[in-house]
Formats: C-alpha cells, sequence, structure tokens
C-alpha cells in the first residue's frame, strides 16, 4: 500500500508554542493564587512554567490541567459551567481565563512555526501526498494562521473537530482514494 497522506502534530513539531502556553499558565495561575493567598493569608507560591507546566497541564485537556495543578497546591473548585463569568472561582472559569490569555498573545506575539518542519511539510505536498495537521488544542486554527502555514494543511484534526458530531465520516474524507477504497 502506497503512502497518501501525512500527519503532523501542532505543538512542538510545527509550530513554537509550549512557551507561549506555558506564559498564559502562569500568567492566569498566578492571578489566582496571589489574591487568593493574600485572602486567605497564606505565602504567594507562583507558577513555574518549567515544572509545573511540564508535570500538570503539558497535554491534557484545560480542564483537566487546571484541576491537576490546583490539586497539587491543595487546591479543589467545582468544575462549574461555560456560563461561569471571568472571575469565578472554578476549573471552568480558570481554563477560560487562561484561553483568552493564550489568544491574547498568540495575536500580540504571533507563533513561531519551525521552519525545517515547514519545508518537509512543503515537499510532501510537491510530491503529492494529502496533509493533515493534529492538535488536542481548541485553538489549532488560530496558531496555524498565527503561524502562516494555515494553507498547508488538507485537513485540520483538534480540540474542536474532535467534538463534531459525525467526526470519523466528516475527517476522513479528503481521504477516500478515487477508487472508493479508503486510506
Amino acid at each position: 500500500m502506497a503512502t497518501l497522506a501525512c500527519l503532523f502534530d501542532l505543538d512542538g513539531v510545527l509550530t513554537a508554542t509550549a512557551t507561549i502556553h506555558a506564559a498564559a499558565w502562569q500568567e492566569m495561575f498566578d492571578s489566582y493564587l496571589k489574591p487568593r493567598a493574600q485572602r486567605l493569608g497564606t505565602p504567594f507560591v507562583a507558577f513555574d512554567p518549567a515544572t509545573d507546566y511540564d508535570t500538570y497541564v503539558d497535554g491534557k485537556s484545560r480542564a483537566y490541567g487546571t484541576a491537576s495543578f490546583l490539586a497539587s497546591r491543595g487546591i479543589e473548585l467545582p468544575i462549574g459551567g461555560p456560563e461561569d463569568l471571568a472571575g469565578a472561582e472554578t476549573i471552568t472559569a480558570l481554563g477560560q481565563a487562561k484561553n483568552e490569555i493564550l489568544l491574547r498573545r498568540i495575536r500580540h506575539d504571533g507563533v513561531q512555526a519551525y521552519a525545517g518542519s515547514v519545508r518537509y511539510v512543503r515537499a510532501v505536498r510537491k510530491v503529492g501526498l494529502l496533509t493533515a495537521v493534529v492538535s488536542s488544542s481548541a485553538n489549532c486554527t488560530q496558531i496555524l494562521a498565527a503561524a502562516g502555514i494555515a494553507e498547508l494543511f488538507d485537513i485540520r484534526i483538534d480540540g474542536l473537530s474532535c467534538q463534531a458530531p459525525g467526526l470519523v465520516e466528516g475527517l476522513l474524507d479528503p481521504f477516500h482514494r478515487f477508487d472508493g477504497g479508503q486510506v
């Protein structure tokens, strides 16, 4: 069987987003932890973007990463819901705050694409292979646009598309062979 398509991971393979994510997590957690420590009269211990990011949030959903880090500090909050307003003490509200910070940083600072990875994707496309970008991020579209590489991918499989009804059927359509078979 011939190779028909290549899949590329967004974070860490195509783009240097780990530092942007870590900075957004740090800004969100520190803006929550500092007033909480003052209110409770406890010492403020900042989020460490090196150790805390890797240990508690990297590679996890926003909600799970938020809960995981807070649990490491002995903090338990309710999950909440999408209607939670900014400043609510819920996992969902904190996760939404992190996402707003991330999107602001992406708009303001941009996203670096790895030149070697971009050359490889272009070479793959030049020989006629289909390309897909894969990410657990719900911000994949914004990251691709900020990095200037959105046009290089025939399909995007990300945190938003994975929630859509008909996921498998819809995502695989571009990869169907012309003879009616499937990849």
